[in-house]
């Protein structure tokens, strides 16, 4: 194998594919990276019989072939070089390194030992735009559980109906829930993907425009990225939690405020608040039309601040986690956001009010008075 391509090309295009490879591999091939020189393009694998990832980059292939390396010191090397060309020449299991001023020789591996990455090439995709999924991810994936123990909540989940996408996530103390409009030609029974692998995903496609391509079946799914990207991802196997039928259907308290207002107001509370618990205080003040937030540090101080709302229904003092309420409102883009809730022991609802359908549930913390 004897190819030249760009040190800029090559040292972003490595990036993304560094993060995914194993650091502690249950095979040594498995912390390598496939290199595949053919019809004028480098290609870069990686697989951790999990999750994969391989990207396609423009060179100029003067000897077709295909060798493994090292994704860390590969992906070190090469960005810490000088922006120029460089050729990359595999002799037996050495890759060759070389930039006109620098010579650099890594021990590879077989390419034969490197395994395949699953295509499900003969299963039809469904053609989503690239903003519909990037708008699914980045309103739900924030949710999801980062206990491994929990395994089922570390994922997302996602319904295939007619004509929608429906997003959800959960930790046990909040869901995010994002309905996307999306025509789905073929019946596919719901699928719940680690959120690890969907964050990979996300940052892949951040500057994407073309359309993603999914394919699934009962054990894995495949997202190709334009002709130059693709994932692959295990599910996650059991049944995930029936969580619509958390969301109340009705409310006896609504309160609409400005969502920026509200997101920095909780941003110098969450301040004290993280000092014990990173528990808020909200008093829905009825009579005034305004949101009372406090949060108190024994020994250290306590912070009050007043922002107006329109409040319909009778007043009422709740508490959340901070963090929680915090998280749901930056992944928001809408002007104004939407609190319904019926009392101070039941799940609270916030939705942006705009285009997105978007519902974040949270559940809240019990206060004494």
């Amino acid at each position: 194998m004897k190819v030249v391509c760009s040190q800029t090309a090559l040292s972003s295009k490595l990036a993304p594919l560094s993060r995914v490879a194993p650091s502690n591999p249950s095979h040594p091939i498995l912390a390598n990276i496939l290199l595949q020189a053919e019809g004028g393009r480098l290609g870069l694998s990686v697989f951790d019989l999990s999750l994969g990832m391989q990207i396609w980059l423009d060179a100029e292939v003067k000897v077709s072939g295909a060798i493994t390396v090292s994704a860390k010191l590969f992906s070190e090397m090469v960005s810490r070089m000088p922006n120029r060309d460089i050729e990359i020449t595999a002799e037996d299991t050495r890759v060759i390194l070389d930039y006109g001023t620098g010579h650099f020789e890594i021990q590879g591996m077989s390419a034969e030992e490197f395994p395949a990455l699953p295509n499900l090439d003969d299963i039809p995709p469904i053609t989503l735009p690239a903003n519909t999924l990037r708008e699914g991810l980045h309103s739900t994936l924030f949710a999801a559980s980062a206990d491994e123990s929990k395994q089922i909540l570390t994922g997302l989940h996602v319904t295939f109906e007619i004509d929608r996408l429906e997003f959800a996530a959960t930790d046990g103390h909040r869901l995010a829930v994002t309905l996307t409009e999306q025509p789905i030609p073929t019946a596919l029974s719901p699928i719940t993907i680690p959120a690890k692998s969907l964050k990979d995903l996300e940052r892949l496609m951040s500057k994407q425009d073309s359309e993603i391509m999914l394919r699934c079946d009962p054990t894995q799914v495949v997202f190709d990225i334009g002709t130059d990207a693709r994932i692959t991802s295990r599910l996650l196997e059991g049944q995930y939690p029936n969580y619509r039928q958390l969301i109340p259907k009705t409310f006896e308290r609504q309160v609409t405020v400005d969502r920026l207002a509200l997101s920095n107001a909780l941003e110098r509370i969450a301040i004290l608040a993280a000092q014990k618990n990173n528990v808020v205080k909200i008093s829905i003040n009825a009579s005034e039309q305004q949101l009372n937030l406090s949060a108190e540090a024994p020994q250290l101080g306590e912070g009050k601040e007043d922002l107006p709302a329109q409040i319909s229904g009778d007043s009422i003092d709740i508490a959340f986690n901070v963090k929680y309420l915090l998280d749901g409102l930056k992944v928001m883009d809408s002007t104004e956001v939407q609190l319904q809730l019926n009392s101070s022991t039941q799940p609270a609802i916030l939705r942006p009010l705009g285009e997105t359908q978007m519902t974040y549930l949270v559940m809240p913390i019990q206060i004494r008075n």
